[in-house]
């Protein structure tokens, strides 16, 4: 019996043929997900791209302010960040309270310390909170005007009405009769 002379340099020829899994539900919902949030992730990474130059910046001269502190800066900041502490410490309960007593606190002891900063940021802070608000009362108003445009008088409604009618017509007769 001859043995076949196996080739070490050669592959017999082979026929595959590659064929796809369909997409399941989850992968085209996922599909879908990244291609409706792609302008969003663009912008952001846009904003990443122009935003870490100069947070690298402030951080280099954080750094540099913190080797070389003004004097009595380390005192102030302990005061700062007590006053901070203590916020925390007398927001028991809410989460708002959480958020707004700590900070508050430190901008309290922030003012005492740096006064004109303050009146500064208050200033900004003052009208950009008067921007939101108008904003608001804005959006609101149109609901409230688009809410009272679309509202169809119903059943109910008409009972009301008719109801209304009725005791404003029989207040009319008594005062005739009085």
């Amino acid at each position: 019996m001859k043995m076949p002379i196996l080739s070490l340099y050669s592959s017999p020829a082979r026929e595959t043929k590659y064929v796809e899994n369909p997409q399941t539900q989850l992968e085209e919902g996922v599909s879908h997900l990244r291609h409706a949030m792609e302008p969003y992730t663009a912008w952001c990474q846009d904003l990443y791209a122009k935003a870490k130059p100069q947070l690298e910046k402030a951080v280099e001269q954080g750094c540099e302010f913190l080797q070389n502190p003004p004097d009595g800066f380390y005192p102030r900041l302990g005061v700062i960040g007590f006053a901070g502490i203590l916020g925390l410490f007398l927001a028991r309960g809410s989460k708002i309270k959480k958020l707004v007593y700590p900070a508050g606190f430190m901008g309290i002891g922030a003012s005492m310390y740096y006064p004109q900063q303050a009146v500064a940021v208050a200033k900004v802070a003052g009208t950009q909170l008067y921007d939101w608000s108008l904003q608001g009362y804005i959006a609101v108003e149109s609901l409230w005007k688009d809410n009272a445009k679309k509202k169809k008088p119903g059943k109910k409604d008409d009972k009301v009405r008719s109801r209304r009618n009725l005791i404003s017509g029989l207040g009319e007769n008594m005062e005739e009769y009085q």
